[in-house]
């Protein structure tokens, strides 16, 4: 096999990557999703949604009360975790995580109702943009002046890390979006194809340069 004969094999390997991406998709929403009704998982958003515009108003206690009550992952202080609970933490993260899941449960239709699966890439697009406004909202998503020469902007925290990160997360949510709303058309015109797969990622390519 000739190195032209791999290039075209990759080539031929789009359908399995959005395939891909799709699964990648469900498995995170899911999974992630279903972790915002454990009490750790609900502690660690709270500095995203506290500073949120879009997202504070749902807790009880203004910022930035939180800084004095947070729970490092698996430590437990009853105290604070009476805190969390006036707050709303616990709340609003159970109703979140249903969000999410409903999100990934949708992509899963695709194979039968194309068009339920396109909203649910939509959303998954939007909900990145939203969170990928944490690092604008957020202290917490950049390293703290606390002696080290290397603080502030550009140097991400784990939690700044772990936000940036969403933007895969909104591209791939762009491209399941476009490939489940090629198949609805497809269905709903009765042909197998008439959108390359190609021209999404053409697309895509163009829209980042």
């Amino acid at each position: 096999m000739n190195i032209t004969s791999l290039f075209e094999l990759a080539a031929r390997a789009d359908r399995l990557g959005v395939a891909l991406t799709r699964l990648g998709l469900i498995i995170v929403l899911v999974w992630i999703g279903s972790l915002k009704v454990c009490k750790y998982e609900a502690d660690g958003i709270v500095p995203f949604v506290a500073n949120s515009p879009f997202m504070g108003f749902f807790y009880h206690y203004p910022v930035p009360d939180y800084k004095k009550h947070m729970n490092p992952e698996g430590q437990l202080v009853p105290a604070n975790r009476q805190w969390h609970e006036e707050n709303h933490t616990y709340t609003f993260s159970s109703g979140l995580g249903a969000v999410i899941v409903f999100y990934g449960l949708l992509l899963c239709l695709h194979p039968w109702r194309p068009e339920f699966a396109t909203l649910g890439g939509f959303l998954v697009a939007v909900m990145a943009v939203v969170t990928l406004s944490f690092l604008i909202t957020t202290p917490e998503s950049w390293v703290a002046s606390l002696g080290d020469t290397t603080h502030g902007f550009p140097y991400l925290s784990g939690r700044g890390r772990l936000v940036v990160k969403d933007t895969i997360m909104l591209g791939a949510g762009v491209l399941v979006m476009a490939d489940s709303a090629k198949a609805y058309l497809r269905k709903r015109r009765g042909v197998r194809a008439e959108i390359p797969v190609e021209e999404t990622s053409e697309t895509l390519a163009s829209a980042m340069r």
